[in-house]
């Protein structure tokens, strides 16, 4: 969308530290405008990485390819989600303990070098080592990323800025989408090389455009206390008793999503269907929420953030669970379409939670937790996910929807206090 057009004082201001304030009166498309430059940087390079996200989804098709069964398969996926448990940790602690933008920098370049590792590794083990350094250097980024979100953005305005970001990734995946398919039908070497290359553009837009984080993070406002807590690593997360019991419920959510990533695959692949549809299917994920989520942000932003959370997630796992019913393009479109409407309702509630939660000299570790509660999720969704599926897809598929009723209705149940911690239910 464009809002040039739109005048400031309509949709927010920012204050002398370059960092979003609250909105005023709104048009009804305006949810994203009004943000600092370093939210637009970063929102700049995630677009460019994730058009170049294309090894992920049609890994699967890549190991066939490349001759290994799927009984190996889940070593190669479980290796890339173990690495997803070790660089949240270190990119969250990096980004509090030294900067921001050396931590992004750092990821970016050292996933352009692990893509190439992993597009030439000659054997499973080899793959399975390519495959922990991939996940690891990538999901450093996040957690500092997301940090310089928050101290850019004020507390009032991170679920927007938050489903800005997410907003920004499924531009690229709806690209990356339409270009995956094609791609995989004439050389995965293609999928790697653009893969990597994006990683270069994204670290190329942060050396240049990114601003040094000192600045920022020393005037950032958080509603939480912002005391001396002592240490320098993840006790101070672990010590929180409202944020550690919130990251294991999203962790079940996280988990149930990422069955997207790692079983829906398998199903496609188990159903006979070609790459193709899992490309169709990505773009089908990815057009929705690029088409709904401004206007959706816009609309819902009015509304207390734990109710419209709850009711994205339900249509989160309802449409996953219902993947074991799809065993044709027109089905699996049909249920991708169900969850990606979930994902449009409850985009950046759970990242900005986590932030408006954190002191202001810890906002890089609670992201890093978050985030490692995304690895998690991840590596169970791919090593666990994946074998659970091969031994009985309808135990997979079905034990979803239970897991993901119990968990939604326990976050909704912490509502309140996190309504309290953060003064406020938006």
């Amino acid at each position: 969308m464009t809002t040039t057009s739109i005048r400031p004082e309509q949709h927010g201001e920012a204050d002398a530290a370059g960092r979003s304030t609250r909105p005023g009166r709104r048009h009804p498309l305006s949810a994203f405008a009004g943000f600092p430059r370093a939210v637009w940087v970063v929102f700049s390079g995630i677009v460019v990485n994730r058009i170049g996200f294309l090894v992920g989804p049609f890994l699967v098709f890549f190991l066939g390819s490349r001759g290994i069964p799927p009984s190996q398969t889940p070593y190669v996926l479980g290796a890339l989600g173990a690495g997803n448990l070790v660089g949240p940790a270190v990119g969250g602690w990096l980004a509090d303990r030294g900067s921001r933008k050396l931590t992004m920098l750092a990821g970016l370049l050292g996933t352009a070098a692990a893509q190439g590792a992993l597009f030439t590794a000659p054997n499973v083990a080899t793959m399975a080592l390519a495959a922990i350094a991939l996940s690891a250097t990538a999901t450093m980024v996040p957690p500092a990323a997301s940090a310089t979100l928050a101290d850019h953005v004020e507390p009032a305005r991170r679920r927007e800025a938050f489903a800005l970001i997410g907003w920004a990734v499924n531009i690229g995946t709806a690209v990356a989408g339409i270009l995956g398919g094609y791609l995989a039908a004439h050389g995965y070497w293609m999928l790697f090389a653009i893969d990597a290359g994006t990683s270069v553009g994204y670290a190329a837009i942060v050396a240049m455009l990114l601003p040094t984080d000192r600045t920022a993070r020393a005037t950032s406002q958080n509603p939480a206390p912002a005391k001396a807590h002592g240490g320098s690593g993840y006790g101070i997360v672990l010590r929180d008793r409202l944020t550690r019991r919130l990251l294991i419920l999203f962790s079940v959510q996280l988990f149930i999503y990422s069955l997207t990533e790692s079983a829906l695959p398998l199903a496609i692949r188990t159903d006979g269907l070609s790459p193709a549809v899992m490309g169709m299917v990505a773009a089908v994920n990815a057009g929705l929420v690029v088409a709904l989520q401004p206007v959706a942000t816009t609309f819902l932003a009015r509304f207390p953030r734990t109710p419209v959370l709850s009711a994205g997630s339900a249509l989160i796992f309802t449409g996953i669970a219902l993947t074991g019913l799809a065993h044709s393009p027109a089905a699996y479109a049909a249920t991708v379409a169900l969850w990606s409407v979930g994902e449009v309702v409850g985009s950046g509630i759970p990242n900005s939670l986590i932030a408006n939660l954190a002191p202001a000299d810890a906002v890089g570790r609670y992201q890093g937790a978050f985030n490692w509660a995304w690895g998690l999720a991840r590596f169970l969704a791919l090593a666990v996910g994946t074998t659970v599926y091969t031994l009985g897809p309808a135990v997979l598929w079905w034990g979803t929807l239970a897991a993901g009723a119990a968990a939604t209705a326990g976050v909704s149940a912490l509502g309140p206090a996190a309504d309290r911690r953060t003064g406020g239910s938006r």
